[in-house]
């Protein structure tokens, strides 16, 4: 790539010195007095204004992200296909939220489904559902009231345009980095900015604004410096609106909440995951990139309790082996590009904190590879210090490449203790864990001498039990010295619950005990994989999409896109696609009974399928189908039904056609559910089935093309 960079340079410096000297030269013939016809002049005119269309057309930004070309096509087919759009549509719509319709509600539910296999089932994780709406109390005591902000800045001239200020910059500097004449120097600053950008500091971000000269997209105005807003959703809580509440930012504080009860269902044991899937919503400043930047969106979420200072967990030994493209805080500041290390390697460096966080790093690059993300178009992102929260030990992204650019779309993250400490701080309520020791330790403790105790209730009546506790509260040591200190002055001042107190002799008098401990409590840490299920949509489309050849049957004067979605039989939409030949054929009682016993077969497995009996050609049906990312196709002929010319042995049997490598298998309708359900639960490949049924062609299929190599990498069946 540098190599490429550098050759452009090269060839910008020599277009640039060209258009200078053939400038000089039309410069020196105008000065010569040449007639406006002269050949001489005509001739070095033309050649000026072809080396400044060169010149210009080096100098444009070099697009390298391959889903940008295609994404107005997808655009189209997810609109057209009614996967999803805008939502509120007959009403001019709203930003930020969308509504999913059959085909992308279903995709949807199946990649929440496979997520659901993948680890609820697989981790053997607890799931809960939690109210959507939360009380004050509850994101007070999180930290999201005073610190759940993004920054924002205003078109000073136009107030009611606002824009989120770290993305503003992040688009400058992706545009920055396509320009062919960007310097290695210019790149490396480019890069750091790029990763940098959302743990800038207001300060810092302002400052970047104006270094870059960004302005207002829309209008080109002046931008005011960033300032905080906050992204949470307020909304009263009953009839008198006195009760403050707000829609939940994130489904991760439900399940703290209720850690207690969970731990108790898993007989106390750890460590141990809770798992909770739901809506989220956050007021985005500017909501942009489709299903990207959502108000309302979902979430599925993990929290795994381990025991702090103890995070080597033995199920790692199964990711250890997995290389994954990596980019860590170091390289970020260095402005160096990715590198691919092994997960052993990076824990055993010290690169990834501990063995839990990379063993779910490791499951997350499975699931998302398994759901249909290209894994050369992933990669895992560490957090900067600057921007990794105060609490947390170690946090990586799963970022996706689309069509916008690298994509956040999973966060795992080592959030140490937080958030059980705080609100166990804030209810008193107990949220520890307990370990019962090997060896039982011995102990000092504190403890009011039977007199000393009284008098501290006669003396400081209702402030009694606050002085008790402080002074209980305190270390053997530190207990011995103010005993001391009050012997040899006759008093001393302490501060309790925010108030001070005067202290006597004979208010210090301390029974100090010994105690022995079998059990050690403790709060405990958490390990989470925070899902964006509507970003991991996208990525799946993007990753998906691919288009084939015009069919022979389209126009020739008509440019016609046909559009595929090689979608794994995983989480496709539909499994399957019944057709009839045509409308003779699903007219017939023979049909009609062979669809039934489809009906009921796929029903009892619970296969979600599709019957096209229109109108149109089978091979105008297999394109349409196609689109929706139907991995196989069931035809029923003249042949099934008894009509055909050929063979009567081959009554009741029906094609069944794979999307991507244009093939088709003949069989018994009987086979045909259990069939599809394998292949669907990986139980099978589109090969062995090859293997078991007679193969035939597929004059339909040919027409419209096999689909290019550069599609679904084989197909979802084919690689089921």
């Amino acid at each position: 790539l540098q190599h490429e960079r550098s050759e452009d340079m090269a060839s910008i410096e020599e277009l640039t010195a060209g258009v200078k000297a053939q400038g000089e030269t039309v410069r020196a013939l105008k000065a010569a007095k040449k007639p406006k016809d002269d050949p001489e002049l005509v001739a070095a005119i033309k050649r000026l204004g072809e080396l400044k269309k060169e010149l210009e057309d080096a100098s444009k930004p070099v697009e390298t992200n391959p889903f940008v070309k295609t994404r107005a096509e997808l655009d189209d087919v997810a609109l057209r296909r009614f996967f999803y759009r805008q939502a509120f549509a007959i009403y001019g719509g709203t930003a930020g939220f969308y509504t999913y319709g059959p085909p992308g509600s279903a995709l949807k539910a199946n990649i929440i489904a496979a997520w659901r296999k993948h680890f609820v089932i697989e981790e053997n994780l607890l799931e809960i559902e939690d109210p959507t709406i939360m009380p004050h109390d509850v994101l007070k005591t999180s930290g999201h009231v005073e610190r759940f902000n993004d920054f924002m800045v205003k078109d000073v001239k136009q107030e009611d345009k606002f824009f989120r200020a770290d993305k503003l910059l992040e688009e400058e500097m992706e545009n920055r980095l396509k320009l062919p004449a960007t310097t290695e120097e210019e790149r490396v600053r480019y890069t750091k900015d790029l990763t940098a950008a959302d743990s800038f500091t207001k300060e810092e971000l302002g400052a970047k604004l104006k270094e870059y000269g960004i302005k207002a997209p829309e209008t080109g105005n002046d931008l005011t410096d960033p300032y905080e807003f906050n992204l949470m959703f307020p909304t009263p809580i009953g009839p008198s609106g006195r009760e403050q509440g707000y829609l939940r930012p994130e489904t991760a504080q439900g399940i703290f909440l209720n850690y207690k009860f969970c731990a108790e269902q898993n007989n106390e044991k750890m460590p141990f995951g809770v798992a909770q899937i739901g809506k989220s919503y956050r007021n985005e400043i500017a909501p942009r990139g489709g299903l990207v930047r959502q108000r309302e969106f979902t979430q599925a979420e993990i929290e795994f309790f381990v025991k702090p200072g103890d995070k080597k967990f033995d199920k790692f030994a199964s990711v250890r082996h997995i290389a994954i493209p990596m980019l860590s805080a170091g390289v970020q500041l260095e402005g160096k590009p990715v590198f691919t290390k092994s997960l052993g390697a990076a824990v055993d460096d010290g690169t990834i904190a501990n063995e839990t966080l990379g063993y779910f790093i490791g499951r997350v690059y499975l699931f998302l590879e398994a759901v249909g993300v290209k894994k050369e178009h992933l990669r895992f992102r560490q957090h900067l210090p600057t921007e990794m929260a105060h609490y947390a030990c170690d946090c990586w992204d799963a970022e996706i490449e689309v069509s916008s650019g690298w994509m956040e779309t999973v966060g795992i993250a080592d959030r140490s203790a937080f958030d059980l400490t705080v609100h166990a701080e804030k209810t008193k309520i107990d949220l520890y864990a307990q370990e019962k020791l090997e060896t039982p330790e011995t102990y000092e403790v504190v403890a009011m001498a039977k007199k000393a105790g009284a008098l501290l209730g006669k003396d400081f009546k209702k402030d009694g039990a606050t002085v008790r506790g402080y002074l209980e509260g305190l270390s053997v040591d530190d207990a011995r010295a103010l005993e001391d200190k009050v012997k040899a002055s006759g008093s001393a001042e302490i501060e309790a619950g925010g108030s001070k107190f005067t202290v006597t002799k004979d208010h210090v008098v301390f029974d100090i005990k010994k105690e022995t401990k079998t059990i050690r409590n403790y709060v405990p840490n958490v390990i989470e994989p925070s899902f964006g299920i509507d970003r991991i949509f996208t990525a799946v489309l993007e990753h998906s999409y691919y288009a084939r050849p015009s069919d022979a049957e389209d126009k020739k004067d008509e440019k016609i896109t046909r559009g595929v979605l090689g979608l794994t039989a995983e989480v496709a939409p539909y499994k399957a696609i019944v057709m009839p030949l045509d409308q003779r054929v699903s007219a017939n009682e023979v049909y009609q009974e062979m669809e039934g016993e489809l009906r009921k077969g796929f029903s009892y497995r619970g296969i979600n399928y599709k019957v096209d009996d229109s109108g149109a050609t089978i091979g105008k049906r297999y394109a349409r189908n196609d689109e929706l990312g139907i991995p196989l196709a069931i035809t029923v002929d003249f042949d099934s039904i008894g009509l055909g010319e050929g063979d009567k042995g081959l009554v009741r049997s029906v094609t069944l056609r794979e999307r991507d490598s244009l093939t088709q298998v003949r069989m018994p309708v009987g086979d045909v559910p259990e069939t599809v359900a394998r292949i669907m639960m990986k139980q099978t490949t589109w090969g062995d089935v090859q293997k078991s049924y007679s193969e035939v062609k597929n004059n339909a299929s040919a027409a419209i093309g096999a689909s290019d190599a550069g599609g679904a990498g084989g197909g979802a069946a084919a690689s089921a």
